[in-house]
This record gives structure tokens, C-alpha cells and sequence, in this order.
């Protein structure tokens, strides 16, 4: 345990049980060098603690680091919660888990992230203030999406020669709340979409209403392409994907898409462009952290809409230095999060 703290540079993690709600949860706070860690909560089924241990570690840390290059006062954190087998009544477990974070005193914030929405954040407010991704405050997911619009257009530029994406051929794997507003943006822009997801009902509802093409699941890496975005499961650039990808550049709102450090090499070897996961994704940060200051909507969207020249000014590091857009960006928030090394 407290050898993958040092490794990751973990400053602290929070276990919390709850014996009348069956709560059993992890808050990891990675750093809090900039402000209060800010970061969502997952609400699923884990083959072990020791893997919910984990996931709740690397999660936090690209927190720590998706907050560090988007400019924000917050440091990295990730709450998961073991999804239990039977839960009888899921509000009073998010209101146990609310008095979790209460206990905190504010240097753990928490928002909506996979297995967890809206309702679920609403009962967390009823026990602290330290939370975001309330009914009230909204879905962050329309600014992801708009984030990695503006990442694929820098994308673009780098490899196609400019950002119109009109005829552009797009494969967008996985349709879940960012991914089916991210190819509701695209058909908008004119992009020649093909979409995969393993569950046919979203893919048949994209078809019906955006009129877009569909690919099967297990091609679609090797299916022809100009960009690649990636909105699913996170470690899908391996070794074995990475050899059939025939794609120009990879653009995609998923998290942890890298299995290794060194699946960013072999892209680089490649010549295929990769956007890093935690700067193109960091719109539903921004979202959540400048709504819970009190941000406008408008202001949020300017700011969202920056990612674009952020990755502009990377991919042009990245060409200068002779090093891959993910090392780039590493040496850039770790830079922020340690600057005595």
C-alpha cells in the first residue's frame, strides 16, 4: 500500500465504512500543493479491494495533473465507492458518504464520474458543501465534449493542415454521455462519422438520429481513418492496438488511454499524434471547478475552448524537442506539482 503511495507521489488516502448503509469507500488525495482536491467519485463493482485501492490512486494522480495544466487552484483527488451486491437504499448510502467527506473539512471535493449522477451528488449535499455535479450545477459533460472538439481541431491542424473538419473521416469508439454529445458536435462541423459501442441500442440511436455510420467493435482499430478519438474505457493504446491503428492522430475524451508509457513511444514511432488524455479531456474539470466558484456559463465555455491552443503549443513542443506529446505534457504539470523536483 504505502509503496504505491510513494511511487505515485500520494499524499494521503481515506478509508470509510458504514455499517447501517453498506457503505465502503476510498478518497485518494494525490496533492494538494495548488488548493482542495477536486475530483469524482465512481460508483462500481471492484474484483477486490486492493483493486479499487488501485483505480482510486491512478485516478487521483491524473487529477493532480489534468488541474495542474488547466490552470486551476485544485490539486488531484478520486473517490470510489465498492458498489455492493444489494444495496437497499442507495440515497442513504451517498448521504453516509457525504458525512465522509464532511469529515474531510474541505480538502476533498467531489463530483460525478462513472456509476454516479446528478441524484446522487443532490443526497451527498445534504451532509457537506464540498461537492459539485448537483442537480443544480449540472452535467459536466457538454463542456468535456466541447473541450475535445477543440482538441481534434488542434489535432487537425497539426496533421491535416488546417481545422475545418467538413469531410474529415472520424472513428469514435464508445457513445456514453460525452461521447454521443462529442458526435452530435462533430456531424454538426461536417465530419464523416463512423461510431462503435458495446451496447447496439446507443449505436442504433446514433445511426437514427445523427446519421452516422457504424463500425464493428473488434475493427475498429484497424478501421481507415484521420482521427481516432477514443471516449470509452480507459488502456485500450497497447502494443497489439496500436500496430493496427491506420490513423493520422488520436483525439479522444477517455481517461488513462496509454496501457504503458511506453504505448506513447510507439505511437510517436508511428508518426501518429496523440493528445494527451488529461488536457483534451479536462473540459468536465473545468465545468465542475469554475461552476462550484460560481462561474459563468460563458466563462466556462471561453475557457474550455482553450484547450485547443494549449495542444497547439504542445504538439509544437513536442516537434521541437524530439519528444512524444506525452512526455510534453508530463514534464509540463509535473513542473507545476513539483517544482523543487
Amino acid at each position: 500500500m504505502f509503496a504505491e503511495m510513494r511511487s505515485d507521489r500520494t499524499e494521503s488516502v481515506h478509508l470509510f465504512t458504514d455499517r447501517v448503509s453498506g457503505l465502503e469507500a476510498i478518497i485518494a488525495i494525490h496533492s494538494s500543493r495548488l488548493g482542495p482536491a477536486l475530483g469524482g467519485c465512481r460508483y462500481m463493482p471492484y474484483a477486490s479491494q486492493q483493486e479499487a485501492f488501485n483505480d482510486a490512486l491512478r485516478l487521483a494522480r491524473g487529477m493532480s495533473y489534468k488541474a495542474a495544466l488547466a490552470g486551476l487552484e485544485h490539486g488531484g483527488g478520486k473517490a470510489v465507492i465498492i458498489r455492493p451486491a444489494h444495496v437497499p437504499d442507495r440515497a442513504a448510502l451517498f448521504e453516509a458518504f457525504g458525512r465522509c467527506i464532511e469529515s474531510l473539512r474541505g480538502s476533498y471535493i467531489t463530483a460525478m464520474d462513472s456509476g454516479t449522477g446528478n441524484e446522487d451528488m443532490d443526497c451527498i449535499a445534504q451532509q457537506t458543501g464540498h461537492v459539485t455535479s448537483t442537480t443544480q450545477a449540472g452535467d459536466p459533460s457538454p463542456h468535456t465534449a466541447l473541450g475535445v472538439l477543440a482538441g481534434i481541431k488542434a489535432a487537425a491542424r497539426a496533421r491535416l493542415g488546417g481545422d475545418d473538419l467538413n469531410g474529415v473521416r472520424i472513428v469514435l469508439q464508445g457513445l456514453g454521455n460525452v461521447g454521443y454529445a462529442l458526435a452530435q458536435l462533430l456531424v454538426t462541423e461536417g465530419a464523416e462519422l463512423q461510431v462503435t459501442d458495446l451496447d447496439a441500442g446507443k449505436v442504433r440511436l446514433a445511426i437514427d438520429e445523427l446519421g452516422v455510420s457504424p463500425v464493428a467493435a473488434d475493427a475498429v482499430y484497424e478501421s481507415p481513418c484521420d482521427i481516432f478519438v477514443p471516449c470509452g474505457l480507459g488502456g485500450i493504446l497497447n502494443m497489439g492496438s496500436i500496430n493496427q491503428l491506420r490513423c493520422a492522430a488520436i483525439a479522444g475524451a477517455a481517461n488513462n488511454q496509454l496501457a504503458d508509457a511506453e504505448s506513447a513511444d510507439l505511437l510517436d514511432s508511428r508518426g501518429i499524434l496523440y493528445s494527451p488524455d488529461y488536457v483534451i479531456n479536462a473540459g468536465g474539470l473545468l465545468h465542475v471547478a469554475l461552476t462550484h466558484r460560481g462561474d459563468s456559463p460563458g466563462t466556462i465555455a471561453a475557457r474550455v475552448r482553450q484547450i485547443g491552443s494549449q495542444l497547439d503549443q504542445l504538439f509544437a513542443q513536442s516537434l521541437a524537442e524530439g519528444r512524444s506529446p506525452a512526455e510534453v505534457a508530463d514534464r509540463r504539470a509535473e513542473a507545476i506539482l513539483y517544482p523543487d523536483g
